[in-house]
């Protein structure tokens, strides 16, 4: 993930079976061996928030028991710390990506404050979209919503007073649910959460499936993505670059992130282009037997 088209920033990303390993963790080991990192570019507040994330032991049991949830015992792609922190730097990229450009976030907007505070509802988002996911993958958008609240309240006292505390959260908790399918976002910073959440889907990070045996069009278009960029666009503020290594990628790009963009708020600002070697297009499985 290409997340700075100047600096060539990137985050680096595990293999599957990285992933199902640190299921196989006890607790302990899983959570010790997780931290966070965003950057903060003098944000105060933002640099206070990730310290308390990655001090916070409870969260990060959260996440560790979405990710056995989901790889171990319903072997689905990975949602582990890496694919929030991923999620949490998509959107935080994003959101300064867009402000850049003179888009005004919401909580400037419609509250008089600051960009700092609506940096601090995306990566607050992405850092507790799928908290739910340690319940259950059915509903877990609001499963995460019961799970946040108070955490919420917890990681930023001191930093915020009432009425504004109760801003932030609200507005991180609509980011939250509008997370989800057919989400409805109201706000930039929800819908920034949204397709952040859609863009973690390089191939060795959506490709756990893939990797067992399963062939289908979900996991072949996954492993067709080979890197996805966030830069400046030509004639809108974000240009989203994807690689592919076969056209089977189309799915994941025309399918699943089209979706997230569609009602989003950021399809007036934001471009994606993919790209293919026909040439050197790899193949990926060479049969395929309908099951019946």
């Amino acid at each position: 993930m290409t997340l700075d088209g100047e600096t060539e920033e990137r985050i680096e990303q595990p293999i599957p079976a990285e992933a199902e390993r640190e299921t196989r963790m006890t607790p302990s080991e899983a959570v010790d061996r997780m931290r966070i990192n965003v950057p903060s570019r003098g944000n105060r507040k933002l640099r206070t928030l990730i310290d308390r994330v990655n001090a916070d032991r409870q969260l990060k049991g959260w996440w560790h028991v979405a990710n056995v949830n989901a790889v171990a015992r319903m072997e689905i792609n990975d949602h582990s710390w890496v694919h929030v922190q991923i999620v949490t730097n998509i959107a935080l990229k994003l959101l300064r990506q867009l402000t850049k450009h003179g888009v005004e976030p919401a909580l400037v907007r419609d509250y008089g404050l600051e960009r700092d505070d609506a940096e601090m509802v995306v990566v607050l988002g992405g850092l507790l979209h799928c908290v739910g996911m340690a319940v259950h993958r059915d509903g877990h958008e609001d499963f995460s919503l019961f799970l946040a609240e108070p955490k919420l309240r917890e990681l930023l006292a001191g930093l915020y007073e009432e009425p504004d505390l109760t801003v932030i959260s609200s507005e991180v908790l609509q980011s939250i649910t509008s997370h989800r399918e057919y989400g409805r976002p109201l706000t930039l910073e929800a819908g920034i959460v949204r397709v952040a959440d859609a863009l973690d889907m390089e191939q060795g990070r959506s490709r756990i499936p893939f990797a067992r045996g399963q062939v289908s069009i979900h996991s072949l278009s996954a492993a067709a993505i080979e890197d996805v960029a966030i830069k400046d666009g030509a004639d809108r503020p974000v240009m989203i670059e994807i690689v592919m290594n076969n056209s089977a990628g189309i799915y994941q790009i025309d399918g699943l992130l089209k979706a997230k963009l569609r009602g989003s708020g950021l399809e007036p600002y934001v471009e994606v282009i993919a790209h293919i070697d026909t040439e050197a297009e790899k193949r990926l499985v060479p049969s395929y037997r309908l099951q019946i």
